[in-house]
């Protein structure tokens, strides 16, 4: 059910940053959730208050406008936090902003890629990874970069459930997987 429901309050987040005539870009929204989402998580005493019932909803309101004054969040995100917390759902914040993230790639044409390395790539190397996973997928791919040295050598891309397995730990278990079926 909660998921139902962040994707219904991401949906209408979507729908006022995607169009360009709105003020206000989709990624731009998604760090000032980040940054708000951020504040809750450091802070107890902040996150007690925006949570708890007992607190009025115009307090709430009051320290909401005043934090994100603070972390300069835009008057867009700081209403749609007002909305969020009058309806009870701040506890959803975090299903509510990946829901958002989702729709927005999908939206764009955007995948996300986790690429798992078996050294730390250079710039140019990253962007020859990103332009044949765009080039492989027909869609522009966001790449998020990890070393991992038990690969040995080449790399991983996960790009929702299909992992693409270049490493040389991959290999080699390919071969040992052969070479035990013989």
């Amino acid at each position: 059910m909660a998921l139902a429901v962040a994707s219904k309050y991401a949906r209408a987040l979507a729908d006022l940053t995607i169009h360009p005539d709105r003020g206000m870009d989709s990624q731009a929204a998604m760090a000032e959730l980040q940054a708000f989402e951020n504040a809750l998580k450091e802070f107890s005493d902040l996150r007690n208050v925006i949570l708890s019932p007992a607190v009025a909803p115009a307090r709430k309101r009051a320290v909401i406008g005043r934090l994100c004054g603070l972390l300069g969040i835009s008057a867009l995100i700081r209403n749609f936090l007002y909305v969020v917390t009058d309806h009870r759902r701040t506890r959803i914040l975090p299903d509510i902003r990946e829901a958002f993230q989702v729709l927005v790639n999908e939206r764009l044409g955007v995948v996300e890629a986790r690429i798992t390395a078996a050294r730390e790539l250079t710039a140019e190397q990253r962007s020859a990874v990103a332009a044949e996973l765009s080039r492989m997928t027909g869609k522009n791919v966001r790449c998020g970069f990890q070393v991992d040295e038990s690969l040995i050598g080449g790399l991983t891309a996960q790009i929702g459930s299909t992992i693409y397995d270049g490493s040389v730990r991959g290999q080699l278990d390919g071969l040992r997987r052969k070479l035990a079926g013989q």
